[in-house]
């Protein structure tokens, strides 16, 4: 557990900004008092969720992509921390765990070069590294019985997420993945475009759904490898919400059919809203109100057992719009 930080009072009066009359969700929200014993305080405590972050992008980084997903956790902790505690948002529910201090990991990424085939495959060995903190972590939260929030960091954390919470309940488990890529591709060492390959391969992932799929974006192969793959469903954003061939909720209850009879995880790839700054922003791509739409229907289901929202890519500017977007998503998941 050398990684993790832990969330702590300090970091919460930072960040918190107190308003005679109005109680905040910061000022509910449970902490671990120490590190030491961690499954053994997380399965003790009265709490549904557990929220962690992931502050990094050496998997964008090796998979050729924009970097920034490593500033979406602070992003989201100070917009987070500042809403409204009421009977609607449920803070005292929520255990803010912490997050896992990547930054040996960045300072290495940041002497490498993106077009160096040899850099490259040293940040693919990195990524490797993260997996087995992130696939520890996950481990440990699903363990205690409770349902994982995982913010910030590259897709390539999925990988981490699937096999933590296979591990944990020892079988493995089903996806929905809303996103404009499959992440499905080559298993050519570990990036945040191949995550759910892996997974798959490993017997980690059963059933996978992506949902919106951007068929610009999508190459012949990766097409090919999905549809050949018996547990693998997927839908086009194209069909969905350019042609309307079909029903975005009718496919939200296709998705779930084919998941829910395991316990799945959530996956929300920020490249898929339109408009948000992430790794590979798109100007066409679901609203973020069917984004929450989305979070929502599936959060519903007694079997989700982890929310992932990643490769958002904040910058000063578009902070705050960042930590707004990922907390409503958050507070969706929640308000089950």
């Amino acid at each position: 557990m050398d990684k993790l930080v832990l969330f702590n009072n300090t970091t919460r009066k930072k960040l918190l900004n107190k308003r005679s009359g109005e109680s905040k969700f910061g000022e509910h929200v449970r902490m671990l008092p120490c590190i030491s014993n961690i499954y053994e305080q997380l399965k003790s405590l009265d709490v549904t969720h557990i929220i962690i972050g992931l502050p990094e992008d050496v998997g964008v980084f090796a998979n050729l992509g924009k970097l920034g997903a490593s500033r979406a956790w602070e992003a989201t902790l100070k917009v987070l921390l500042n809403i409204q505690s009421n009977a609607f948002t449920k803070a005292n529910t929520v255990l803010i765990l912490g997050h896992l201090d990547f930054s040996d990991e960045l300072l290495e990424i940041s002497k490498l070069n993106q077009n160096k085939k040899n850099d490259i495959k040293k940040a693919r060995k990195i990524v490797e590294c993260i997996d087995d903190y992130v696939t520890h972590i996950m481990q440990l939260i699903i363990a205690s019985g409770k349902k994982a929030i995982v913010i910030g960091g590259g897709h390539n954390n999925a990988y981490g997420n699937i096999k933590g919470t296979s591990l944990a309940l020892n079988k493995p488990i089903n996806v929905v993945n809303f996103d404009a890529h499959s992440d499905f591709r080559p298993e050519e060492g570990r990036h945040s475009g191949n995550g759910f390959s892996y997974a798959f391969a490993e017997g980690f992932l059963k059933n996978y759904f992506v949902f919106g799929l951007h068929e610009n974006y999508t190459s012949d192969a990766i097409f090919k490898s999905l549809n050949e793959t018996k547990t693998i469903y997927y839908n086009t954003f194209e069909d969905i919400e350019i042609r309307n061939k079909i029903n975005f909720n009718d496919e939200m209850h296709r998705a779930l059919n084919h998941i829910h009879k395991k316990p799945f995880g959530i996956e929300i790839d920020c490249d898929a809203i339109e408009n948000i700054p992430s790794s590979a922003m798109t100007s066409s791509g679901f609203s973020v109100n069917k984004t929450r739409q989305f979070v929502s229907f599936f959060a519903n289901h007694k079997n989700a057992t982890y929310l992932h929202i990643c490769e958002a890519a904040p910058k000063k500017k578009t902070s705050n719009q960042i930590g707004k977007l990922i907390t409503y998503l958050i507070t969706d998941f929640i308000k089950i």
